[in-house]
């Protein structure tokens, strides 16, 4: 049998994917925005809907600019509001551990899973740099090498509290006047390094226990963390080469944490475009590629590896003699960490335009991604299903680049295709995203009724 094909819905506009300019792009705030992108999803099957999150607002120059189209509602009460509007699609959002409290988040997300009836996801991510903890009360307080301490520890209390009541808690014996099974469900105490918390849980069990959780980290520890401790992982490798290896990777990291292979599953982030002839398609890419990186863009991007107001330079015209500076602070604020070698960049990037003959903007474009399938509906399906089926991924969040229709006419016309090869559902078989997924009800302890409920979790 074929491996399924896993898809979600990435509501795009927190990053220069999105081409905010076009006419055909709506409101990045409207809720209705929100509800044609998850209902579009829904009709095609998809597995969930997908938020980012930005915590702060990216700055170059001290100024708020418009390669990432700026604002975002809260994502926890966009999911909630879509839960009233889907009734299978998953729900899932990113959210920070390095700024908030287990306790708090934890009863948010059972409560969607509630709302929603299962469909509860939580991407996991954290944030080390001060610019962004500036917005809270303890700043950037957290050294960069203990952020997955903590987002570990974070995950683990959080599981802790979603099974402090137990599955058969609620009685709701009319007759008898009796609604609980025991005197305090809902009853934790967690002492680690990070956290330090007692009390009682206020949300009974949720539909999936813990909402599925993902994990978005390229580096040693943020693979390792999701092989411990996610459902799912993102991951951004392009070919299917680096797909595989990526894959393999993770997948070999499972069993020292006594997991299976398909206990995690591996979802690049991708971006499509659809053309009824390949050539018609290649010319729509193109297209959109020159829209998502304007000549202000092209400057605004060469800026952020060269640490340099740069301008003044003309966008069509060569890149910078001088290397990147990188003796100052950043330029760019909110983006940190993209290039861990400015200088070894610089240089590689100056060999590629010489090679090519491309100006600042051109070489923008080559080198800041490009789409990920391009081609006739047929053969963005087939392409598709030979990078699941090769173990590159187990399926693809698909980021369109318009706001809110950009996924239609994916669902009208690759879809149906996927389909006919029986690598994608025609209905949905769950009502839980755990279900979706193919993921094993999540494993809980039930605990004794007469065991006092204290659990030391380890750092």
């Amino acid at each position: 049998m074929p491996k399924q094909i896993i898809l979600a819905a990435h509501f795009p506009g927190v990053n220069n994917t999105t081409v905010w300019s076009d006419p055909a792009s709506g409101s990045q705030v409207d809720f209705s925005s929100f509800v044609h992108l998850a209902r579009t999803a829904e009709r095609g099957k998809f597995d969930f809907f997908f938020l980012a999150e930005g915590l702060r607002l990216r700055e170059q120059r001290g100024r708020i600019h418009d390669l990432d189209v700026v604002g975002r509602p809260d994502t926890l009460t966009v999911l909630a509001a879509l839960a009233a509007v889907t009734t299978h699609l998953g729900l899932a959002g990113t959210l920070n551990t390095t700024f908030r409290e287990p306790y708090e988040l934890a009863r948010q997300l059972a409560s969607l899973d509630h709302l929603s009836g299962g469909r509860a996801a939580w991407n996991v991510v954290t944030t080390s740099d001060a610019f962004t903890g500036e917005n809270f009360r303890r700043g950037g307080y957290l050294d960069r090498a203990l952020r997955y301490d903590r987002a570990a520890e974070f995950v683990r209390t959080a599981r802790q509290l979603w099974e402090s009541w137990p599955a058969d808690a609620i009685t709701g014996d009319r007759d008898g006047g009796r609604y609980l099974t025991e005197a305090a469900p809902g009853a934790f105490a967690h002492h680690g390094d990070q956290f330090d918390i007692a009390g009682h849980f206020t949300v009974p069990r949720s539909p999936q226990v813990h909402p599925v959780i993902l994990q978005a980290g390229d580096s040693p520890d943020g693979r390792e963390f999701a092989a411990s401790s996610a459902d799912a992982i993102f991951s951004r490798h392009g070919t299917l080469e680096d797909g595989q290896e990526f894959y393999r990777d993770v997948k070999s990291r499972l069993a020292r944490h006594g997991r299976q292979p398909d206990d995690l599953k591996v979802i690049p982030g991708v971006t499509f475009v659809l053309g009824d002839t390949d050539a018609e398609a290649q010319e729509r890419a193109h297209h959109i590629r020159r829209q998502q990186v304007s000549p202000q863009t092209a400057i605004l991007l060469l800026e952020q590896l060269w640490n340099r107001d740069l301008s003044g330079y003309d966008p069509d015209g060569p890149l910078p003699a001088e290397d990147p500076d990188v003796s100052g602070d950043a330029i760019s604020r909110g983006r940190a960490g993209m290039y861990p070698d400015p200088v070894r960049t610089a240089r590689h990037w100056r060999a590629l335009a010489e090679e090519k003959g491309l100006g600042i903007r051109d070489l923008i474009i080559e080198v800041t991604g490009r789409q990920s399938f391009v081609g006739t509906p047929r053969q963005v399906a087939e392409r598709m299903n030979h990078f699941v089926q090769s173990d590159a991924a187990d399926g693809f969040i698909l980021v369109p680049h318009l706001t809110p229709g950009g996924l239609d006419d994916f669902v009208d016309r690759v879809v149906p295709l996927l389909q006919e090869r029986g690598v994608f559902r025609t209905e949905y078989a769950g009502t839980t995203l755990r279900d979706h997924l193919g993921l094993s009800p999540a494993a809980t302890r039930r605990r004794p009724p007469d065991l006092q409920p204290k659990v030391t979790v380890p750092a």
